[in-house]
């Protein structure tokens, strides 16, 4: 659409037709009709509107004839076919006037036209009615499109793609989910969206929604070395068609860390290092472990937060910015982020800027606004 269109065009009605589940049929509805002859199609219509012209045309005549009326001007002729016409399509509707027309021809007309409109009727509901089934039978296997936008896709699945829903469920930032899995049946169960396929193919990533996603998190479907190609592969897809979405991206092997940065896959996580890290650092100082979960967990007590610098704060020091996190929010400064680079601990002149974000420890966001991550709109 014309960009001064767009602009002429409410909000909320931008918004309605964005709603998924209206995506979702627009989807199935393109699948659907996409094989079909348009060509043939345009032939019925042009048909229809030739016999509804048609019997007008003859109404028109035939019930002024049996009144001995004659025609006075072109206009009152073409005001008489209009109401004629008008009949005609609201007859085939089962919603027109039967006194409308006296005549032997006319009645005979009308009564064409009342079979015409009842196949007509009947096909469209039978159209309809395989369309609804259609829609639900491939949604219930996965062969639909997400329709959600800034969403999160989950490419694959195992132990930690069930362990990160559910912890995404409990997040107060809530964001809709959709679980991308070579499956005949949804392994996330209700209340996530599920689209069967292949997590390297371009189409089925389309499906998923990967375009319009905010993040999309890669998890092999097993510990072997073809699991992380196969997400290697999957990488490269997303970037191909989707580069402005973050991808996480979970490996089996450390070795195969430098093929994802090649993919340009945005967060690497290597769970076998993440844990003996945690470990070795756990028997050294006991209690880390439970701090540590604590802390990323969306449960109860305090979590991390990835934040917006609130313009108030532009130019404090990292001291007074601490300060004013923990008495208006009640959150703990951990780390400023500047043109994706992460100061954990920056030194005593260090300013804030417009543009840095915060990670920060709380109980909850509260007025805090959630970073907004950067990417393009369709």
């Amino acid at each position: 659409m014309i960009p001064g269109v767009m602009a002429l065009v409410p909000k909320r009605f931008l918004a309605f037709f964005s709603l998924p589940i209206l995506r979702r049929a627009a989807y199935h509805f393109r699948r659907m009709t996409g094989g079909l002859d348009r060509a043939f199609f345009l032939r019925i219509g042009l048909l229809i509107l030739a016999f509804l012209l048609f019997a007008a045309a003859l109404v028109t005549l035939t019930e002024r004839h049996e009144d001995g009326h004659e025609w006075d001007t072109p206009r009152e002729f073409a005001s008489q076919f209009l109401l004629s016409f008008h009949w005609g399509v609201t007859t085939v509707m089962a919603a027109g006037d039967a006194s409308y027309v006296k005549s032997p021809i006319g009645i005979l007309v009308s009564w064409l036209l009342v079979l015409f409109g009842v196949g007509i009727v009947a096909a469209l509901t039978g159209a309809l009615v395989g369309f609804l089934i259609d829609y639900l039978l491939k949604e219930g296997q996965g062969m639909g499109a997400s329709g959600y936008r800034d969403h999160i896709v989950v490419c694959g699945w195992n132990a930690t793609a069930r362990e990160l829903i559910q912890e995404l469920s409990t997040d107060e930032y809530t964001t809709n989910i959709v679980v991308m899995h070579d499956s005949d049946k949804n392994p996330a169960g209700d209340g996530i969206y599920f689209v069967s396929g292949d997590i390297t193919m371009a189409r089925d990533l389309i499906r998923a929604g990967i375009e319009d996603a905010m993040a999309a998190v890669v998890c092999p479907a097993d510990g072997s070395n073809e699991a992380d190609m196969k997400s290697i592969l999957c990488v490269m897809a997303i970037e191909s068609l989707a580069p402005q979405v973050r991808t996480v991206v979970e490996v089996n092997n450390p070795a195969h860390v430098e093929h994802f940065q090649r993919a340009d896959a945005d967060e690497i996580l290597v769970s076998s290092q993440l844990v003996s890290r945690l470990m070795a650092r756990s028997s050294l100082y006991p209690g880390l472990a439970n701090l540590v979960t604590d802390i990323v967990s969306g449960g109860e007590g305090s979590e991390l937060y990835r934040v917006q610098l609130p313009d108030e704060c532009v130019g404090l020091s990292v001291d007074e910015l601490s300060a004013k996190l923990r008495a208006e929010h009640r959150a703990t400064l951990l780390s400023v982020s500047r043109a994706g680079q992460a100061y954990v601990n920056p030194p005593e002149d260090f300013r804030l800027a417009a543009g840095d974000d915060l990670v920060v420890v709380a109980e909850s966001l509260g007025s805090l606004a959630p970073l907004q991550m950067d990417h393009d709109l369709h």
